[in-house]
């Protein structure tokens, strides 16, 4: 039913993802805040919000989370998510049975969902920025090795910077290209996954969102929808929390056997510091928590990674013949949403196991 039912669910733009999701709110009569980014307009000039929307009561003792758009474009399938979870009578009737309040996060990062880029209005990789400014940042020697060739002078890249980036491969490993890559560096503002050396808007938004709706949750259950790392549709489950014994004990508890902690060296993401959820922590020390990173495989890595070249290239590189940039916001865009129904209906089938599943472990936490 899915692959017939799955574009109402999904949209186009941002604007247009922002519309289906306030309309899917408002009809579920659930209790909506929008957050305004005042410093930035929209790729077609329209406002850029965070909006969120609350079923059940603010600061339940049992919360589920989901969010989308944290990294831009990969807002499409999160979005998409969101509302087909609004729409869905069977499982909000099974969440208001256990008492257990859902808050959803639609676009946590509104700048790069509209303007197809997977940073914020700064350049900066929002998973990287949830950090404690105030100690000192991580320390990422590998990249000013490898920059030079991960994001050369010219786009395409000439031959020389695709030899080096082999003979890097052939030296050190993939997964150490990998890492030295995207890990997260925090010394070059313009650079691939910059992290920051401030709390970023999205940063600043989310962690008061939280204050208002989670502060005094006993048990959160926070799903963050990404995309672009793994075989295509494949749904991973990242574990997205502190490398804590009992925490990742929990989420496999919840969700089973198959979820990969990065810190492990098994998941198909790199083990970064500064995600999003962490901030659920600092800001609701009091919870027991489960977290995810649920990461739907798109194109093939390499596919992925330089459409992300292209698109930092172009970030460094604005005067670019507007032909050249239209093709590497589409070639961004195809990376992290697969606009066509079998990889909906894969995304869809897959996200609404996980929340089943994240409740039933709500469920069993005593309150």
């Amino acid at each position: 039913m899915y692959t017939t039912a799955s574009n109402r669910y999904f949209a186009g733009t941002y604007a247009q993802a922002r519309q289906k999701f306030l309309a899917a709110a408002q009809q579920r009569a659930a209790r909506v805040e929008s957050f305004l980014l005042e410093s930035k307009l929209g790729a077609y000039g329209e406002t850029l919000t965070t909006d969120i929307a609350l079923l059940g009561p603010s600061q339940a003792e049992k919360l589920l989370i989901v969010s989308s758009g944290t990294h831009g474009p990969e807002g499409f399938c999160g979005s998409g998510c969101q509302v087909a979870l609004l729409q869905d009578d069977e499982l909000l009737g099974r969440l208001t049975k256990a008492g257990v309040s859902l808050l959803l996060i639609h676009a946590v990062n509104p700048y790069g969902f509209s303007h197809l880029r997977r940073t914020n209005e700064d350049n900066i990789d929002l998973n990287r920025n949830f950090m404690r400014f105030d100690a000192p940042l991580p320390a990422n020697a590998a990249y000013a090795d490898v920059e030079p060739f991960v994001l050369p002078p010219a786009w395409p890249p000439a031959a020389e910077s695709e030899q080096a980036m082999a003979a890097y491969v052939a030296r050190h490993g993939m997964d150490a290209l990998r890492d030295a890559v995207s890990s997260g560096q925090y010394t070059v503002p313009d650079g691939i996954f910059y992290g920051g050396r401030t709390p970023s808007w999205s940063n600043r938004t989310i962690r008061a969102i939280l204050r208002s709706h989670a502060a005094a949750a006993m048990a959160i259950g926070w799903i963050d929808i990404h995309t672009g790392l793994g075989p295509y549709g494949h749904g991973e489950k990242i574990y997205a929390g502190g490398n804590n014994a009992q925490d990742l004990a929990r989420a496999r508890a919840w969700w089973g056997a198959d979820v990969f902690a990065p810190f492990e060296g098994l998941s198909a993401s790199a083990d970064v510091q500064g995600a999003l959820v962490l901030s659920v922590y600092e800001e609701c020390p009091q919870a027991k928590t489960g977290l995810m990173g649920l990461e739907f495989g798109t194109l093939p890595h390499q596919s992925v990674m330089n459409a992300l070249r292209a698109d930092h290239w172009l970030h460094r590189n604005p005067q670019a013949p507007v032909e050249q940039q239209l093709k590497i916001r589409q070639d961004l865009r195809d990376a992290f949403y697969c606009d066509n129904d079998e990889w909906k209906g894969m995304v869809l089938g897959q996200a609404r196991s996980i929340m089943l599943q994240t409740l039933q472990g709500l469920k069993q936490i005593d309150g």
